[in-house]
């Protein structure tokens, strides 16, 4: 009878141990997951196919369509009874039709016993509605907060606010992300020379210095003023020391691209070598696409909060940068009670 090795028979039991302890973690995070649904309307498909898939949680199975007349309508095929369910759906183009299928899913999720209702909100609209700053007229983010919260809605996932007090409008947590560190990684590989950020307004200063602090280059502001109701800017003055430097201009948002053409004009008289631009949610309003194509900014990095209209993914200076991973990492942590603090070290030092 042959008999076994000490050798061949502790190879074999560290083995068997370990495919143990795989089918046990494999078991847990199982387990964990279980209860975890991802929900997307129609308002950003494709991020929400990537977030799916670095999740590894496939989204599930609802219709959602409008009527002849117009109206909304919801059926989740899925079972989500007592599911911690997250959905994502940015309240980007069409604003409104993307806020009601938003409203009209927390809707169904609610009445379907649901046990929680995330709404993961990339992009979120009216946020520069933040204020009644003339006579007569409504704050129109506080109004959609109230409406999310209303409809069901146990917790808001977003990136980038316009401004960070519209985290106030809400009853419920808010766990607000920021697309800091994805630009800095990427413009850290570029490697450029004597880089500065430039933040086109003082609203948006705490956000370009974050940038700037990451890249460990310098820090200007543009004066900018706002007349009306409308979409225009006018550009006063840069202040800081831009001569001879690759400026780089970061905002939140950019809509029709005035005020950032402008204030990459100014960039180009002060004599910036080369002067590129990053924000988080791209609209590209009107000409927007067309009139960043003739400006002086040589690349224009935007991520995927909001998707890509046909004209810009042709426009060769528009980059795209996917927060998807971030995304889903933040959605497993809020699944599982962990904290999200990794996803904020960029903005500690502010």
């Amino acid at each position: 009878m042959l008999k076994s090795s000490p050798l061949a028979s502790s190879v074999s039991t560290k083995q068997d141990t370990g495919q143990r302890k795989l089918e046990q973690l494999q078991g847990k995070s199982i387990k964990v997951y279980s209860k975890l649904k991802l929900i997307t309307g129609h308002a950003n498909r494709a991020l929400a196919d990537e977030i799916s898939k670095h999740a590894g949680i496939p989204l599930a199975d609802i219709d959602l369509f409008k009527f002849s007349n117009d109206e909304s309508f919801v059926k989740i095929n899925d079972n989500v009874r007592g599911a911690d369910v997250f959905i994502i759906q940015p309240t980007c183009r069409p604003v409104n039709d993307s806020l009601m299928d938003l409203l009209v899913i927390i809707d169904a999720l609610k009445r379907a016993s649901a046990q929680r209702i995330n709404c993961v909100i990339p992009y979120f609209a009216y946020a520069r509605s933040d204020k009644k700053d003339q006579p007569r007229v409504p704050i129109t983010a506080k109004l959609v907060a109230d409406l999310i919260t209303v409809a069901g809605a146990d917790r808001i996932i977003t990136v980038d606010l316009h401004a960070e007090q519209i985290q106030g409008f809400f009853n419920i947590p808010v766990d607000h992300l920021y697309s800091i560190p994805s630009c800095a990684r990427y413009f850290t590989n570029m490697e450029l020379p004597e880089p500065v950020v430039v933040s086109p307004d003082s609203g948006g200063a705490n956000r370009a210095r974050s940038l700037a602090n990451r890249l460990n280059c310098g820090f200007a502001i543009g004066d900018k003023r706002r007349i009306g109701n409308d979409d225009q800017a006018e550009v006063l003055n840069i202040i800081g020391d831009v001569r001879g430097k690759t400026a780089i201009l970061f905002d939140d948002i950019i809509d029709t691209g005035g005020s950032l053409i402008k204030i990459a004009k100014v960039l180009q008289d002060r004599e910036a070598k080369e002067i590129y631009a990053a924000c988080t949610h791209g609209i590209f309003s009107g000409h927007a696409v067309e009139n960043i194509a003739a400006s002086p900014i040589k690349k224009l990095f935007v991520t995927n909060t909001i998707p890509l209209s046909e004209e810009a993914e042709k426009c060769d200076k528009i980059v795209q940068l996917s927060l998807a991973e971030m995304l889903a990492v933040a959605i497993k942590k809020v699944h599982i009670e962990e904290s999200l603090s990794i996803l904020f070290l960029s903005l500690i030092h502010i």
